[in-house]
């Protein structure tokens, strides 16, 4: 009886050298563009097919150089991954030395910061290339623990030669992606390591619940300053007359005074002190407070002049929408659902209905409630900016949409009918 990639997965556990052998044959059917023996495991799949359009060459081992060490040392001190290495190291450190394992944790850009565990492990992980200040981005190095579940934002287990690179193949690696809990943002990944005979299949939930348990001491955190934030701000704000509030560096609010509480406020990236317009409060007045701003809301109208729309969308996982007008310039990271909403919006100058929005989006022109709770999200940063009923840009806004230069890696893991589709390009 002929195999599965699940029966594979499976096999792996107990015959670990015989799944390898299955496996190679796939890996060189499918490279090959033969007929496979059977089809790799559907993340797999996706990645080797982004390998190929990209051109990473899956005999030969090319990859940029290593970081300094006072450039390692930088990025450990900057990212908030710092935070959670304890966590990290109590949850999989000592079972990953055990198992002839290695942990290695890398930030957003796949640069490897931090590399613990098996020592004996450590020195085969050197002959890889699996360095400090390596570079393990899927699009360098080929499908691996490390870069795949960097872009497909969740955790992947790649085993033997479901690896793009041949050089990889004789081990397996076990990858979740860490978030920031503040905005979905990703920080980094952490991975599992060994030989392939270390393979087992629970390593997947082992290392996802560690990545979880990292994320949630991440929100604990966050917490806790916006707690200290508060305790200074509110003194401050019952002297206030007017609408204020006092937000933290990313805009997370701590404290309101004079207007309903909301969650968070888009700011600029860099924000400075002065008089700002700020979506949805309108012109305010700026001021710093110890771990944050104070934002007085002004009742003035917006000063006239051209407002530009900039959607990008050319870096998978990153995109974004910039607005330029008579107060300034500002940004705003968009959700995967946002980006594809405003893309669709784009398209459509005219408008497009709640309806048309869920057909558009789900397939489903009943789901008009989840659109409009989208939607309402969306207006919080954008609300001085686009129209409802239908909803839409702003007639005398610019708006310009920065696509990718391959239309498959245009909103790559949308199941959007309308994106899936293809849609052309906005005029």
């Amino acid at each position: 009886m002929p195999l599965s990639p699940t029966d594979v997965t499976q096999l792996a556990a107990v015959d670990a050298a015989r799944a390898a052998r299955v496996l190679s044959e796939v890996r060189s059917a499918t490279l090959s563009g033969q007929r496979a023996p059977l089809a790799p495991r559907p993340v797999i799949e996706q990645s080797w097919s982004r390998m190929l359009r990209s051109g990473v060459d899956p005999d030969h081992d090319f990859r940029s150089g290593l970081l300094s060490r006072e450039e390692v040392q930088r990025r450990r001190e900057d990212t908030a991954l710092r935070h959670v290495l304890p966590v990290l190291r109590e949850g999989l450190l000592s079972v990953a030395d055990i198992a002839h394992h290695i942990m290695v944790v890398a930030d957003d850009d796949g640069r490897v910061l931090w590399r613990e565990g098996n020592s004996s492990v450590l020195r085969k992980a050197d002959g890889l290339g699996f360095e400090l200040g390596a570079d393990w981005r899927e699009s360098v190095v080929g499908t691996n623990g490390v870069g795949t579940p960097a872009v497909v934002r969740r955790p992947v287990q790649v085993f033997a030669a479901e690896h793009f690179q041949r050089s990889q193949t004789s081990w397996t690696c076990t990858g979740a992606p860490i978030t920031d809990p503040r905005d979905g943002r990703l920080i980094g990944v952490v991975d599992i390591s060994g030989p392939l005979e270390t393979m087992h299949p629970a390593t997947l939930a082992w290392v996802d619940s560690v990545a979880k348990l990292a994320e949630a001491r991440l929100r604990e955190l966050h917490l806790t300053s916006l707690e200290r934030l508060r305790a200074v701000a509110a003194p401050v704000l019952a002297r206030l007359p007017g609408r204020a509030l006092a937000v933290d560096r990313d805009g997370w609010t701590a404290a309101v005074s004079g207007m309903p509480y909301t969650h968070r406020i888009a700011l600029p990236k860099s924000l400075s002190p002065g008089r700002r317009w700020l979506p949805p409060l309108g012109l305010c007045s700026v001021e710093p407070l110890a771990g944050g701003w104070l934002l007085r809301a002004s009742d003035e109208p917006v000063p006239p002049g051209a407002t530009r729309i900039a959607l990008n969308l050319t870096q998978p996982r990153r995109w974004s929408v910039t607005v330029s007008g008579g107060a300034g310039t500002w940004s705003h990271e968009l959700s995967p659902r946002h980006a594809e909403l405003l893309y669709l919006l784009a398209l459509h100058r005219s408008g497009r209905s709640a309806a048309e929005l869920a057909e558009d989006v789900f397939g489903d022109a009943g789901r008009t409630v989840t659109v409009r709770a989208e939607m309402s999200r969306v207006r919080r940063y954008l609300g001085a900016f686009l129209e409802h009923r239908p909803y839409r840009f702003r007639e005398d806004a610019e708006v310009e949409v920065l696509l990718p230069d391959d239309p498959r890696d245009l909103l790559p893991h949308s199941t959007a009918p309308a994106v899936v589709r293809g849609g052309s390009r906005p005029t």
